[in-house]
């Protein structure tokens, strides 16, 4: 028996059977139905490292909530223009998978997408006028017009009654919230992707690592395989490579050797969660409620207390807390983040270790943290919380970049970057938030750079089709916008509550 696949020459090699390999395989077997396409994932399923829905949030990330997104200035104003731009990249998002569900790519939407309304909250009179800033610029913009604002501590016990009860009656607390907000399982999404390509012509390979890649002498690319369980190894020639495999995408990356690669590192950083399955208790909070980040904590470590639908099943989870492993995926190895030093990124990974001492003073001061400290975190969002109610559960890993910088040698970089050879035959994804979110444009991005001519001069009426508003800013039209989001919440089954 053979474990290895028995193709030999492909078109397009995906790395990772995440939802990034998912959702650009399930573009390109649309736009170019005859070629030969082959994914690769180590683990035995699909989806279960940041897509899998334990390891993030599982917010739909379009900044509704989101306040890293649309910080306050020295100055005293909110720029809007980053949350704005986040909010069109997931709307592209939504009508993608729109699209998969009307055309019966895949499954019931009620598998992967919920409403569940988008909040932010903050405590204390400073921070009140820093979220009315905020709701007054960005509700001034079509995409985020609905999006309420209230002081009255009424009115948030309505929208969210677990974060109220047993609350101070004297505490300032000012919430803002955006009805249309959605929970997604990004996991239950990639395995149906997975299994429209597993059902269409696509090899899908499992229990399956990508060794090593390199380029051969015809411009192509030489994908060395090994099938762990039995030791069998074997390799696949591919004229194109994306490298989608989460925080084990450095590693390729640096063994591709293309130069558009050098100089990157990757700083890792854990987290848990807290999970509560009790459903009586999860019945009385609907809700995703984001507050703002500790000194020095990283973005994704925003605390927030979240509805989740996992399975079909309602609880809530709670959390982040920051945790250090040099692991680059919950399934890696301790040697990732040493193994991963090179002398073309030691400079800029020291630079970033001078320049971010906050950051780690907030790692080692979550590391350190109680039990008894953790529940008391999360008194501040749901007062009444009895910890015996909650489990605490392991995140999966998140690898910020690192990349050099003409000044200060190195800088960190919290978001996501797709790294391109010149030629455009292969291509890697870094980076973290908003990642799942935004995977759609995020593979748009990337097929008009590896593909320039193809996505200019033969595939847009197919991406119109999949996606009607690609290449138009919702935002400058609001009949579009409003039209656009009531079709894709028909489509995908989404009832805004209007609490």
């Amino acid at each position: 028996m053979t474990f290895i696949s028995t193709t030999k020459d492909a078109d397009v090699v995906l790395i990772g059977g995440g939802i990034m390999s998912a959702t650009l395989g399930a573009m390109l077997k649309q736009l170019e139905p005859t070629w030969k396409i082959a994914l690769f994932e180590q683990l035995d399923t699909p989806g279960l490292e940041s897509s899998s829905p334990w390891n993030n949030a599982g917010t739909g990330h379009s900044a509704l909530c989101e306040l890293n997104y649309s910080p306050m200035a020295k100055d005293g104003t909110v720029d809007p223009a980053k949350a704005l731009n986040i909010n069109e990249q997931f709307q592209l998002s939504r009508q993608f998978w729109a699209h998969m569900v009307d055309k019966g790519m895949i499954g019931s939407p009620k598998g992967f997408i919920n409403t569940v309304p988008h909040m932010s909250l903050v405590l204390g009179g400073e921070h009140r006028k820093f979220l009315k800033t905020r709701h007054a610029a960005l509700s001034a913009n079509p995409l985020f017009a609905s999006m309420e604002y209230t002081e009255d501590p009424a009115q948030i016990a309505k929208w969210a009654p677990l974060v109220m009860k047993g609350r101070d009656p004297q505490e300032v607390v000012t919430a803002t919230r955006a009805a249309e907000g959605t929970d997604v399982d990004f996991g239950a999404l990639t395995r149906e992707l997975i299994g429209y390509l597993d059902g269409n012509g696509v090899e899908v390979n499992y229990s399956t690592s990508v060794t090593d890649v390199q380029r051969t002498s015809d411009g192509k690319w030489d994908v060395s395989l090994k099938h762990p369980a039995s030791g069998e190894h074997g390799r696949i020639k591919a004229k194109f490579v994306f490298i989608g495999s989460g925080g084990g995408a450095l590693h390729l990356l640096q063994k591709s050797g293309i130069p558009e690669g050098k100089g990157f590192g990757g700083f890792p950083v854990s987290g848990q969660f807290f999970r509560c399955t009790d459903e009586r208790i999860a019945s009385q909070h609907s809700a995703k409620v984001y507050g703002q980040a500790s000194v020095g904590a990283p973005p994704m470590s925003v605390p927030h207390l979240d509805t989740r639908y996992v399975g079909g099943k309602r609880s809530l989870l709670f959390g982040p807390y920051g945790g250090f492993s040099t692991k680059y995926l919950k399934t890696g190895s301790y040697l990732d983040l040493p193994g991963s030093i090179r002398p073309g990124n030691i400079i800029p990974m020291l630079a970033v270790g001078k320049d971010n001492l906050d950051l780690v003073k907030y790692l080692v001061s979550e590391v350190t943290k109680s039990h008894a400290g953790k529940v008391e975190a999360l008194h501040e969002y749901f007062p009444g919380a009895d910890g015996k109610d909650w489990e605490l559960i392991t995140a999966g890993q998140r690898v910020q970049i690192i990349k050099k910088d003409a000044k200060k040698g190195g800088i960190l970089q919290f978001g996501t970057e797709v790294i391109t050879s010149a030629d455009g035959t292969i291509s890697a994804l870094l980076g973290a938030s908003p990642g799942a979110s935004t995977a759609v444009p995020i593979m748009l991005q990337l097929l008009q750079r590896c593909f320039p001519r193809k996505f200019k001069l033969e595939w847009q009426d197919s991406l119109h089709g999949m996606i009607p508003t690609f290449g138009t800013k919702l935002n400058d039209n609001a009949e579009l916008f409003e039209k656009t989001l009531a079709s894709t919440a028909e489509t995908l089954q989404l009832q805004t509550d209007s609490a």
